[in-house]
């Protein structure tokens, strides 16, 4: 592992995320790294300046301060600019998720951190990189934990025949009104020579809660995909095979491995293993939690192993 010296001028990037959410770990982690080196700090708005300044940092050492996220763009932007070989990145952890950060061996606490990218050592880490140039540090999940399968509502979706609270419902013929059976606007006076009567609204509002009126598309309840995957060009499974989920992990020495757990019937299913260099997964629209978010759906996708694609700086013992 390749060690720096302090003299070594730094390029801080600082996620505007971790600014929002942990303003004093910042600022600790600025004092750190400016007491032991020659530093020069950005403070990017959004993705392109973020972007932007990774792109123009010159002779200096990147320096990521952000969360899980921030660490995967910067991989991946460099990754992009095809200058990850010569590159060697540092982290100081701040934000909200941070674990894909410890368990590639940062320190997690903002002065570790500070000091490990002062005083700590390059670390060169296998990567997966699939075939539409996106990356993969810590590993892969179909389907993703906390997601929906398909045919279920992601979180926080609208469901069908639901109206988001605020918004304005379209009537039959097209008319605008306010969310319910389209016979809100009429006359609520009745045979009371014009009296208003609001106490007629709020029964019929009442009934409406009572009465089903359009059944709602019941969302689909998780179930198992039917997917198959390929760990350089041998199947391991295949579409007539049920599975409960798929891992795919960096194993090291360049080597991916992968894991199939199928679905079990009656007595608990035994894992499928293999380990490769490149790892094809297809079939019916899926998808998958790499690292901190989730891509898809997609049909197919291939991962392949860079092996010490990734140099990253940390304590000398991890």
């Amino acid at each position: 592992m390749a060690t720096f010296a302090t003299s070594e001028q730094l390029l801080v990037v600082i996620d505007p995320l971790a600014r929002q959410a942990d303003g004093e770990s910042v600022r600790i982690a600025k004092d750190v790294l400016s007491a032991g080196a020659a530093t020069k700090v950005c403070l990017p708005e959004g993705p392109q300046e973020f972007a932007r300044a990774l792109a123009r940092r010159g002779a200096r050492r990147p320096v990521v301060v952000g969360d899980d996220q921030a660490l995967v763009r910067a991989v991946g932007l460099l990754h992009r600019q095809r200058e990850l070989a010569g590159c060697a990145l540092s982290m100081v952890p701040v934000g909200g998720v941070l674990s894909l950060a410890g368990a590639l061996g940062v320190p997690t606490g903002a002065v570790a951190a500070a000091r490990a990218v002062l005083e700590g050592a390059e670390r060169r880490l296998d990567l997966l990189v699939d075939d539409s140039d996106g990356v993969v540090l810590g590993g892969l999940r179909i389907p993703p934990v906390g997601f929906p399968e398909a045919g279920a509502s992601p979180a926080g979706a609208t469901a069908v025949g639901a109206t988001a609270v605020g918004a304005t419902a379209v009537g039959p013929g097209g008319s605008a009104g306010p969310p319910g059976d389209g016979d809100d606007d009429t006359d609520d006076s009745g045979d009371l020579g014009g009296v208003s009567r609001p106490w007629l609204r709020t029964c019929r509002s009442l009934v409406r809660t009572l009465v089903p009126g359009r059944p709602a598309r019941a969302a689909t309840a998780p179930g198992p995909s039917r997917l198959r995957v390929e760990v350089d060009g041998e199947t391991l499974v295949d579409l007539d095979q049920p599975l409960e989920a798929v891992s795919v992990t960096p194993g090291g020495s360049g080597l991916v491995r992968v894991e199939v757990q199928p679905v079990s019937v009656g007595a608990e299913a035994v894992p499928l293993l293999a380990r490769g260099h490149r790892v094809t997964v297809s079939g019916a629209d899926f998808r998958y939690r790499a690292d901190s978010g989730v891509t898809g759906p997609v049909r197919r996708r291939t991962w392949t192993v860079r092996e010490s694609a990734l140099g990253l700086v940390l304590p000398p013992t991890a």
